[in-house]
């Protein structure tokens, strides 16, 4: 059994930073997280993805963002339950909470944050594509060097596409984007910086067939609009069409939910006692879904939940700067 101050349900970077901060204040921290390693969507899908919205970094990769939040919180020594999910939770005595995982670990706390991104995930599949996954069709890039050299045909016209479209122009042999509408999802600038790269992009597509034998070697794109076909040289297929989100047990939990995102006041309080939630789990008005405001919420929602812990102990734990 592990007896915590704070046990945090999720490591993707609001989690990790969340360990950092209640480790600044003094409080054991447990990391609990259903995947094997510590960045949750972002090491799990993203890892060589540029990112540039993130506070002192003109740009850091997924992965070393990942590594930096880990080194972070190390001195503070946090436990990490990696591979098993938060499964139930129950409240065996006024001041203190019992989460159970899916492998029969049991954490008692004082206090719990939720920071599970939008929960488990799942990448909507391309229809055509059931055969041919691992064999030149992928749902994520974990490592840009496996495309290189290749035709790289990506599906989408979200963030993710066109994020994959800027990384792997310098070393994909050529890079085609079909998506199925002429109106993009992805931030206005990604856009452009691909335009100007000079980028094939075919709207109002849509992938057909794909061809080849034990591997990948083309795609049939049918335009939606005209009917026409066209025949495209493709080693790479990679199908950026988002992912569905489930809660998993937390929708059990007894929280206030509002389109499968926890409903939170400004403390970053659920309607649980002693149950706190921070990052893209969230919603209250006037939200935005960014790594850089999970950070924030994060500590918002440690510093309140030190105060449920200790009511002697003051919210504003001081800036770091003043410690020794």
């Amino acid at each position: 059994m592990n007896d915590i101050d704070i046990a945090i349900i999720g490591a993707g970077p609001a989690g990790l930073y969340g360990a950092y901060y209640a480790g600044f204040r003094g409080l054991s921290t447990l990391v609990v997280d259903n995947l094997p390693e510590a960045g949750g969507q972002v090491t799990a899908m993203y890892p060589e993805k540029l990112i540039y919205d993130v506070a002192g970094f003109p740009v850091v990769k997924g992965r070393e963002l990942v590594e930096r939040l880990v080194a972070q919180a190390a001195p503070f020594e946090p436990t990490y339950v990696l591979g098993e999910r938060a499964s139930t939770l129950d409240q065996p005595a006024e001041d203190r909470l019992c989460v159970r995982t899916d492998a029969g670990t049991e954490i008692r706390t004082k206090a719990i944050v939720i920071t599970g991104g939008i929960g488990t995930f799942s990448p909507r599949p391309l229809p055509v594509g059931d055969s041919w996954l691992g064999k030149g069709l992928t749902y994520f890039v974990p490592q840009l060097a496996e495309h290189s050299g290749a035709d790289v045909l990506i599906v989408g016209g979200g963030d993710s596409a066109f994020d994959w479209a800027l990384n792997l122009h310098p070393i994909a042999k050529s890079i085609t984007m079909v998506h199925r509408r002429d109106r993009f999802r992805a931030h206005q600038h990604t856009i452009n910086q691909v335009n100007e790269l000079g980028v094939s992009i075919l709207t109002f597509t849509e992938v057909d067939t794909i061809h080849g034998n034990d591997r990948v070697h083309g795609v049939t794109v049918n335009h939606t609009k005209t009917g026409e076909v066209t025949e495209l040289e493709a080693q790479s297929v990679i199908a950026a069409l988002g992912f569905t989100a489930d809660l998993g047990p937390i929708a059990d939990w007894g929280l206030e939910l509002q389109r499968k995102q926890i409903l939170v006041d400004s403390r970053m309080a659920t309607n649980r006692p002693r149950v706190f939630a921070a990052g893209d789990i969230t919603e209250y008005p006037g939200k935005i879904r960014l790594i850089a405001v999970g950070f924030g919420e994060v500590a918002t929602a440690v510093n309140n939940a030190a105060v449920v812990i200790d009511p002697s102990a003051h919210l504003f734990p001081g800036h770091s700067s003043d410690v020794p």
